[in-house]
């Protein structure tokens, strides 16, 4: 019914478009006069042009997606729609009788202007409609949820006027970190991050920030480098460490298990002595819901990484770990995947009908976190995600966002489940598992 609704609605506006470049090309044609055969005959034959017009444009396909899908590629359709209802109207004026059929038999000139009028006006709607319509997308309305705001002045707080060195500076999490750190007052911001690309983004928004006070130095580097890192740490004495680099894409790590090793635990090892031996007073590892009761290697690398740091002995350094689910849109998560298949009108792919995760904003998950590194325990902390979300439930409604019908316009495809893949990822904040906190959303896990 929503679909006929909105085909309808498309026919209408169509029509009114239709209507205002036929009348607008008469009215310039005429001086915005009288037109010789008068206005009766004028309204009565803009039902002939608004006809071919619109059949034109079924015949092309120009209503085979939502208004608000209209792509670049699209608009060659709408200019073939359009000049094949040109060319039919040039023909009624010169094969029709001019006296038994004047009504269809409309000027060459008026003929060109409501052609151009018309097309301008039918695509520049669809864009003025797409636009609107992305502007005012939301992940509320597919995680189906408020975004939460939390009281962050603990961790204002505690950053203020602080040294903070960020690992992983380039990521979807990393460069939010920056950005809060930076918001919440702290006094100089140490960008590590080792894509070259990943690094200059970062640092060429913030740079250009008119909300900061900040000072940034962006480090091209490995944080596993203990050479490297030490020289840093000596240079920059940071104050607090938020160690956000990993490899965190579970397939890629499957098939590279060294390198996540590496990365994921080694690198934290690394970094976690280099901290100490430096007494850093705050480090925080950024962990991840795959770390309970790992089945991944990603998971065991991100679990091994988070008994290094609890392991760690140093009077100076606080170490703790934050585990939260999935960051909504982060890249190489579903949602990009499956704005890009939705954009190419290609069939969405879900590995597994029943397969549920935890999400949470980027905003949502960075502000937690370092809600956490304000606190003083030794601990790993676990963020409350609130209710999973079935996968093939987040694939139907951006495929509704995007003006198309699930199954019908694009379909969806279960691929099944991949290598160290689980059904349902494992956070668990009840009272067998964690200690609440007076922190809103964040418990200490019971390990």
């Amino acid at each position: 019914m929503m679909f006929i609704l909105t085909r309808l609605f498309a026919f209408a506006m169509d029509a009114a478009v239709i209507a205002f470049a036929y009348f607008a090309a008469i009215a310039l044609r005429f001086n915005f006069g009288e037109p010789m055969w008068g206005w009766r005959r004028v309204a009565l034959s803009y039902g002939i042009v608004c006809l071919i017009y619109i059949a034109a444009m079924i015949l092309s396909g120009c209503y085979a997606s939502a208004w608000r899908r209209l792509m670049l590629r699209d608009v060659p359709r709408y200019m073939a729609a359009f000049g094949a209802s040109a060319v039919i109207l040039a023909a009624l004026r010169v094969f029709l009788p001019g006296s038994t059929l004047a009504l269809v038999r409309f000027p060459y000139s008026v003929t060109v202007i409501a052609t151009v009028f018309a097309f301008v006006g039918v695509v520049g709607a669809r864009v003025m409609w797409r636009v609107w319509c992305d502007s005012r997308v939301r992940d509320k309305e597919l995680l189906e949820r408020e975004e939460r705001h939390f009281d962050n002045s603990a961790a204002a707080r505690f950053l203020v006027g602080k040294t903070v060195l960020v690992t992983g500076a380039g990521g979807t999490i990393g460069s939010e970190i920056v950005r809060q750190v930076a918001a919440a007052g702290a006094k100089r911001v140490i960008l590590v991050e080792r894509c070259e690309n990943a690094l200059y983004e970062i640092d060429r928004e913030m740079r250009s920030a008119s909300c900061t006070s900040s000072t940034f130095l962006p480090v091209m580097a490995d944080a596993g480098d203990a050479g490297r890192m030490d020289a840093l740490f000596a240079a920059e004495k940071p104050d607090v460490v938020l160690h956000a680099a990993a490899c965190k894409h579970v397939p890629m790590v499957e098939l590279n298990p060294e390198e996540g090793w590496r990365n994921n635990a080694e690198a934290t090892r690394s970094l976690a002595k280099v901290a100490a031996a430096h007494g850093v007073p705050r480090f925080v590892l950024i962990s991840t819901d795959k770390a309970v009761n790992p089945v991944s290697v990603m998971g065991q690398t991100k679990r091994e990484a988070e008994r290094i740091i609890m392991a760690m002995e140093s009077g100076a350094t606080v170490f703790c770990a934050v585990r939260f689910g999935n960051v909504f849109g982060s890249s190489g998560s579903v949602v990009p995947l499956f704005r890009e298949q939705i954009s190419r009108r290609q069939p969405v792919t879900v590995t597994h009908p029943e397969m549920k995760r935890y999400f949470m904003t980027v905003q949502e998950a960075v502000s937690l976190v370092l809600q956490a590194a304000s606190r003083t325990e030794k601990a790993i902390y676990t963020l409350d995600m609130g209710k999973s979300v079935r996968i093939v439930d987040l694939a139907e409604g951006m495929i509704r966002q995007a003006g198309f019908r699930p199954y019908v316009d694009i379909p969806i495809v279960f691929t099944g489940i991949r290598p160290g893949e689980k059904l349902f990822e494992e956070i668990d904040v009840s009272e067998k598992s964690c200690y609440r906190t007076d922190m809103a959303k964040i418990y200490i896990t019971k390990t």
